[in-house]
């Protein structure tokens, strides 16, 4: 027998569906309720109302658990590669052999960009912030790739998904050559996904690059934590650009820029920024650590605790020791990345972050690796969105062939009642 809710408003009952996910999650469908009552629910934020059901990503963060299409992010890491995660995330399977290697040579077929692209990234000026000209190419991209993609084609779609993969690895490289003032860089077909990226972002031509072992490990697992993480906000703004049947490189173009604000994608960013402040004050951890247990201080300790982890971020866990072995690898010897360590190794210690579960997250530690290879701060944001890329595909295609109705939240008005217009003379 299916469970229903109870909803009293004033003297009238009304019984709402209540749905029960595959990992028992709840939810009170409540589709109908303007309907049968004329009320609707106000929840800012969206904290408490599910916008889909889904398939992609499961996250339970009371007990730390990150899973994609079923499979444990603990093994993912361990056991694939950023390229069969995304077939997975995308797909919803595991690849074979055959498929991956077919999925691989077909995003080959996609990585050359159209030369005119060049004078979209040369009008912005050196300075730009990268996100802005990733949004911006992205969005550009849809000149060069008119056609509209029917989602019920299954060829197109795949063809689709190469296409902006393929793609979109390039030109998020581009914004950083562009920062250097570097000539801009071609994928080479001969080599996998991820190592291509090193070599777009580092490989200069006056002399050859070779991929470091131990940093192609890092950023391959770095891309997988990110793959997907739920209904977060780029990835509900993809769908529901997406929901007006707008394109997937338009859709993915608004899921960059939301992704670009600090309080998302932009965390990492905000760590770097902070480590620096204290380099700046004397790099001692400890005042700030002070700081930021004192409850009248506006200093917070970024890169700590979760929104949605209430236990330890799973993918800290993952990435910490790949950061480790970074700077065991590189020998970096930085003033900032020693204060990340100390602060790292108190908070781990101190009572009062332990008992309030503010761990260092993903954010944190994928800042230190990223500045440990050089990479600037304003660039770490583009880094979260070439990982993040699969699963906003991911949440596109599912939304489209669930064929879910255009997104259009409702409000409650609290402005001024019907006036009577004054005339200019009265005013």
């Amino acid at each position: 027998m299916s469970k229903t809710a109870t909803i009293a408003i004033d003297d009238k009952k009304i019984e709402l569906p209540v749905i029960v996910g595959t990992e028992n999650e709840v939810a009170i469908d409540i589709e109908k309720l303007r309907a049968l009552t004329g009320v609707i629910t106000l929840d800012p934020g969206y904290k408490n109302s599910g916008s889909c059901k889904s398939a992609i990503t499961f996250l339970d963060g009371e007990e730390g658990i990150l899973r994609y299409r079923g499979y444990a992010i603990e093994d993912l890491a361990e056991k694939s590669n950023f390229l069969e995660v995304a077939y997975l995330t995308i797909f919803g399977e595991l690849p074979t052999t055959e498929e991956i290697q077919k999925f691989e040579n077909d995003i080959r077929k996609h990585t050359l960009v159209n030369e005119e692209m060049k004078g979209i990234i040369d009008g912005f000026p050196k300075h730009a912030h990268p996100m802005g000209v990733l949004a911006s190419l992205t969005c550009a991209l849809t000149a060069f790739n008119p056609s509209v993609v029917n989602v019920e084609n299954a060829d197109q779609m795949y063809d689709a998904v190469c296409k902006i993969m393929g793609k979109f690895l390039v030109v998020a490289t581009w914004t950083y050559r562009k920062t250097k003032g570097y000539p801009l860089n071609y994928y080479d077909n001969t080599k996998p996904y991820v190592d291509n990226f090193l070599r777009l972002m580092f490989e200069l031509p006056t002399e050859p690059y070779k991929v470091n072992p131990v940093v192609l490990n890092a950023i391959d697992k770095l891309f997988i934590l990110h793959a997907d993480h739920e209904q977060n906000c780029s990835t509900s703004t993809v769908r529901m650009v997406g929901s007006s049947h707008a394109g997937l490189f338009a859709s993915i173009s608004a899921g960059v820029s939301a992704l670009w604000g600090p309080l998302h994608g932009g965390a990492n960013q905000a760590v770097l920024e902070m480590l620096e402040e204290i380099q700046n004050d004397g790099g001692d951890a400890d005042k700030y650590l002070a700081k930021a247990k004192d409850k009248n201080d506006p200093f917070r300790l970024m890169g700590f605790g979760h929104r949605v982890y209430k236990n330890f971020d799973p993918r800290a866990r993952i990435i910490k020791k790949a950061a480790d072995e970074v700077l065991k690898e590189l020998g970096v010897n930085d003033p900032i990345l020693k204060i990340a360590k100390d602060l790292e190794e108190m908070a781990l210690k101190d009572e009062y972050f332990v008992a309030r579960n503010l761990y260092p997250n993903v954010d944190f530690y994928s800042g230190i690796i990223y500045r440990a290879l050089g990479i600037p701060t304003e660039m770490f944001t583009v880094m979260f969105a070439i990982g993040r890329l699969p699963g906003w595909v991911a949440q596109w295609k599912e939304m489209r062939e669930n064929k879910e109705p255009i997104g259009r939240p409702r409000q409650v008005y609290v402005g001024e009642p019907l006036r009577a217009f004054k005339e200019m003379k009265d005013r």
